[in-house]
């Protein structure tokens, strides 16, 4: 059984929309799109690199396989694109139908069809942005590890990792951490033991 590990990129205030590109995700007016990209660092990639072996599957909910969906296929072949590519991919959503665009993409209707993938697949289930279903899967004790990488802007509204929504208290360790030189924090959390 592999872990279910999401990769947050997130601003100071909360906010994990549209961290790659100026046009990702506008929803609501979000016009700090790409405010992430300025401070990539290869203590990042390393970081990501390392739970993303040839043993790993995409979990995303429907916005984020939308997005990549319709940007990684369009590129150039090089190593995102050709991981994407080959990747196994699930989506968890009750609003899309089959058969889905992606080539390798599986469709899951909730965390129920989350907790069969997880027990069923060897590999490392890897979340991107995905808020709504990563705060689902903390939920439901489904989220081994989560990875945020906190940049130091402030960008006042979008779509957050934690929206605020319920009253659950959910405690995490911090399991490893680092800063890059550009000052972007790299915290690897798990979920607390109770």
């Amino acid at each position: 059984m592999g872990k279910i590990i999401a990769m947050e990129h997130v601003t100071l205030d909360g906010v994990i929309q549209a961290p790659a590109r100026p046009d990702e995700d506008a929803r609501n007016g979000f016009a700090h799109g790409g405010w992430a990209a300025q401070r990539q660092d290869p203590a990042m990639q390393q970081t990501m690199g390392a739970r993303m072996s040839d043993a790993w599957a995409l979990l995303a909910g429907r916005i984020t396989y939308e997005d990549l969906y319709g940007y990684w296929p369009k590129q150039p072949s090089n190593p995102i694109s050709d991981a994407f590519e080959r990747v196994r991919k699930y989506v968890v959503s009750t609003t899309m139908g089959e058969p889905l665009p992606w080539e390798g993409s599986t469709l899951l209707g909730g965390t129920d069809d989350v907790a069969r993938v997880k027990r069923e697949r060897d590999e490392n289930l890897v979340v991107f942005g995905s808020g709504v279903l990563v705060r689902s899967l903390i939920a439901a004790g489904l989220l081994d590890e989560m990875i945020l990488m906190i940049h130091p802007v402030v960008v006042g509204r979008g779509e957050r990792l934690f929206a605020g929504e319920g009253d659950e208290l959910t405690g995490f360790d911090l399991a490893e951490s680092t800063v890059t030189g550009n000052g972007v924090f790299i915290g690897t959390y798990v979920l607390a033991k109770s």
